[in-house]
């Protein structure tokens, strides 16, 4: 294996030319110019460029361009979108010969004669075997792969401060988070007893929904190194033929899709985070088939309970509430500038609304590029349920082009109980309202009072300062004000159980023919 030094120099000298590039666009000759205008197909040629260079670097860099294709507060849309290719194209060979694990781990128990290749990821490869009688299928961790992993995080985390000091200031705060969240994501990605376990757990959890299958595992050839699990056949769920044979509706599989993601997040709190078409398929009985339970997480009850909050107020559309949510899950400080933060979410509310086709990717974008002014993270948690939504999305919309992801997260929302139907919302808002208004509503008769008390000894004085003064005064004016002032006074009082607001409308009426009159005979 390559040593940390000479890696490190290799990395450089394949970014190199990237990182001019970017310069360049800032500062047309490196140090000093004007920025240079770069068209987005000039941007498209060279994300793909980027993207080729992660494949070619191996596994560590083919999983920090599928984070990065989450982060559009780190990269531009253009390179988020060629990121997201990186979620099938693996090379092969990375790391060694993957039956050489086998032979190690369950060279007792399997019987090597029987493995058949299946598909390869950037850690791990699949195989099938014969195990008691049964065809079973095997993850099995490419060797040496742990090493080759952890030197190259560490040149990662060495090329972040030289990102750092290229960076503007608003994505410095993200890029000095970031290399601590790609090691947690990756190093949990090695462990496969963890997998293993993550796998068993949401497949107890899912057992409910007929539709859906979790391979189960066994336990007892599970390792640090090997998923040992249930062989279930099944065609890629993006493959209209087999859609068809089985006479699934794509619309039908979309919805299945984002409501077995939307419990796995929000009612289980266990989660898989991988969700692109290699990973899922369809069974000639139209069932999903959810494989790779490496990039999975779990959330504690705390952090399920402000991710719920937060799909409930994008859906609802609460500022205030997508505030607090944002603050409780440590993507804004508590110390952030409220008021500011309220103004700029309200923009971004404002600007959604306004598109025929809201998308979750486009809610995603535009939440994170509205909050650049702000120092803020995506904790790993968040960021892998980012992924989740975003990779899912783009599932159920080759799918169903039509599908609308935020409707059917509304329908599974309300269908759980975590926010009521649009009436009894509306209903709840107004009770909400009047709860807020009353301790007011209860106040203001003693305040009128009061300040009528003031009004008769003399002892309230209302002053204006005209920008142009004039020459002499308008009686109509306060005709005017005197009837606004009934009319307000009449309107509070219908609380009162005599029928005092007929006396103080029946009042502002009589100014208010006073105030017309001196304005026809002006």
């Amino acid at each position: 294996m390559m040593g940390y030094y000479a890696r490190f120099l290799q990395v450089v000298v394949r970014f190199l030319p990237f990182a001019i590039a970017f310069l360049r666009d800032r500062r047309r000759f490196l140090l000093f110019g004007p920025s240079r205008g770069t068209s987005t197909t000039v941007h498209r040629d060279r994300a793909e460029r980027l993207t080729e260079t992660m494949l070619d670097l191996g596994p560590a860099f083919i999983k920090v361009g599928q984070v990065l294709s989450t982060r559009p507060d780190i990269v531009p849309p253009t390179y988020v979108d060629a990121f997201g290719t990186l979620q099938d194209e693996v090379p092969e060979d990375a790391g060694g010969d993957p039956l050489t694990v086998v032979d190690d781990e369950l060279g007792d128990d399997i019987d090597l004669e029987t493995i058949e290749p299946v598909a390869g990821g950037s850690l791990a490869f699949v195989y099938t075997a014969e195990y008691e009688g049964e065809r079973i299928a095997l993850k099995v961790q490419r060797p040496g792969i742990a090493a080759i992993v952890k030197r190259d995080l560490r040149v990662i985390g060495g090329l972040v401060p030289l990102l750092a000091a290229f960076a503007d200031e608003r994505q410095r705060y993200s890029l000095e988070n970031v290399a601590d969240d790609f090691e947690k994501i990756i190093l949990e990605e090695l462990d496969f007893r963890r997998e293993a376990s993550i796998m068993a757990e949401i497949e107890a959890n899912l057992a409910e929904i007929d539709r859906v299958v979790v391979p189960s595992v066994y336990p007892e050839l599970c390792s640090e190194r090997v998923v040992a699990m249930e062989h279930v056949d099944g065609e890629k769920i993006t493959d209209e033929r087999a859609l068809d044979d089985a006479g699934v509706e794509p619309g039908d599989m979309a919805t299945l899709v984002a409501r077995t993601y939307l419990k796995m997040s929000l009612v289980d709190g266990v989660f898989h985070a991988d969700p692109h078409p290699g990973n899922l398929a369809v069974t000639d009985a139209g069932r999903l088939v959810i494989y790779d339970y490496g990039m999975s997480q779990r959330l504690r009850p705390q952090e399920q309970d402000d991710i719920t909050r937060l799909y409930r107020t994008l859906v609802r559309r609460d500022v205030d509430g997508l505030l607090n949510a944002l603050v409780a899950l440590e993507v804004l400080e508590p110390t952030v500038d409220r008021v500011a933060a309220r103004q700029v979410l309200e923009l971004m509310i404002e600007n959604l609304e306004g598109r025929s086709d809201i998308t979750w990717r486009s809610i995603v974008t535009e939440l994170f590029s509205r909050l650049h002014g702000f120092p803020f993270r995506i904790p790993p948690n968040v960021m892998l349920l980012v992924r989740a939504g975003t990779v899912g999305e783009g599932v159920c919309r080759s799918l169903d082009p039509e599908f609308d992801f935020i409707a059917a997260t509304r329908s599974f929302l309300v269908d759980y109980g975590f926010i009521e139907s649009e009436f009894e919302a509306a209903v709840e808002d107004v009770r909400a309202d009047l709860r807020e208004s009353a301790l007011v509503l209860a106040r203001a008769p003693a305040r009128f009072d009061a300040v009528f008390g003031q009004l008769e000894r003399g002892e309230l004085v209302v002053r204006t300062d005209p920008v142009d003064r004039p020459r002499g005064g308008d009686p109509a004016v306060g005709y005017a004000i005197v009837a606004g002032s009934l009319f307000v006074a009449a309107a509070v009082l219908t609380f009162h159980e005599l029928p005092l607001e007929l006396v103080g409308a029946s009042l502002g009426l009589v100014f208010l023919g006073l105030y017309v009159r001196r304005r026809w005979s002006d």
